[in-house]
């Protein structure tokens, strides 16, 4: 009967695939009515894991699953960035990279973009 109620609490808990404190409260504001109890994956030790999408939905899914199969719980996740209409529209989150290798200085960085 004990593991019965330890899964239906557990049901009450939601993981957010991310460590910024600021968004947790902010949808744990917005689910609270629903009864939900929204926990960064950082309280997991969950890790980051590779944003290897081509959109900003599959890279919000493949956190999500990465924070579901090492919490055990339901999670969601959300990603956003810059995309890049010169570049068409590519994703900043895949460019940077190669940016950030080109010039290795914060001030190149940010004049490569503008």
């Amino acid at each position: 009967m004990a593991t019965h109620m330890t899964a239906r609490q557990d049901l009450k808990k939601i993981v957010l695939a991310t460590g910024n404190q600021g968004k947790v409260k902010e949808l744990g504001e917005m689910l609270a009515g629903l009864g939900l109890n929204v926990l960064a994956q950082s309280e997991f030790n969950v890790g980051g894991v590779a944003e290897t999408g081509t959109t900003f939905v599959e890279n919000a899914i493949i956190k999500a699953r990465h924070a579901a199969s090492i919490t055990g719980l339901p999670a969601i996740a959300d990603d956003s960035g810059l995309a890049v209409d010169a570049l068409g529209g590519a994703l900043w989150s895949i460019l940077s990279p190669l940016f950030w290798r080109q010039c290795h200085r914060p001030n190149e960085y940010c004049q490569i973009v503008k």
